[in-house]
């Protein structure tokens, strides 16, 4: 199995170092950068297999860092905040992150998040997106909803004819939709099967990459039944 590379940026001298000694004992290649702009051109230069980005950077922040890495890849993304209840967790997934986690972290918490998020991307020994088996979802076919055309089997979503642009966290949840239009899923369900939480999870992460599916698919397309969670519309 080749090994995972990760790209970890984070300004705090004492945390990146211990965190990078923790995570090579796990096994992954780690390059370790202390700002926003050594971090891009670290990614631009390496394309590692996933990016842990601390929020408070100097130069750039993490927010911006991960707009410019998701305006050119869909590799993971994890946000690193020091705080649960921060704006910068939302702008972070808003900005195109797959998840994050709150500092200060526990190393096996934080590895266990890592190898989750690897395995939804097809690393780290588990099945990708679309995979038969991998999470429940339809093994193949085209699947229509009015405009929308979701190709099981190709990994490809069309709204009118056109091409429509996921990232694969956004594709294994509108995968977990479509193998079930209209039945409502909990967040907490949405989190156990795309997110891969075996625990309670924020379910902001849930939220905001709905809003995100929907300017992609239709701000009308996945519909929210209030104190329940979310439907696609048959």
């Amino acid at each position: 199995m080749a090994e995972t590379h990760v790209l970890f940026v984070e300004d705090d001298d004492v945390i990146r170092e211990a965190t990078q000694l923790a995570l090579e004992r796990d096994g992954f290649v780690v390059t370790a950068m202390p700002d926003g702009l050594s971090g891009l051109e670290a990614f631009r230069a390496d394309r590692p297999d996933i990016a842990l980005l601390d929020v408070m950077l100097p130069g750039m922040d993490g927010v911006s860092l991960c707009r410019r890495i998701r305006d050119e890849s869909t590799v993971p993304v994890i946000m690193l905040s020091a705080r649960a209840d921060s704006i910068d967790v939302v702008l972070g997934l808003e900005a195109g992150a797959d998840d994050y986690v709150t500092k200060p972290f526990d190393g096996s918490v934080l590895v266990a998040r890592i190898r989750a998020v690897l395995r939804r991307f097809g690393h780290a020994g588990g099945p990708a997106a679309g995979d038969p088996g991998a999470d429940g979802t339809p093994e193949g076919g085209l699947l229509v909803f009015g405009d929308l055309e979701v190709d099981t089997e190709g990994m490809e979503v069309r709204r009118g004819g056109t091409p429509v642009g996921l990232t694969p966290t956004e594709m294994r949840l509108l995968l977990e939709f479509s193998s079930a239009p209209g039945t409502v899923l909990s967040r907490d369900k949405l989190l156990e099967r795309v997110w891969d939480y075996g625990w309670g999870g924020d379910t902001r992460v849930v939220d905001v990459h709905v809003q995100r599916l929907r300017t992609k698919i239709g701000q009308d397309r996945i519909e929210t039944v209030r104190g329940f969670g979310y439907k696609l519309k048959g």
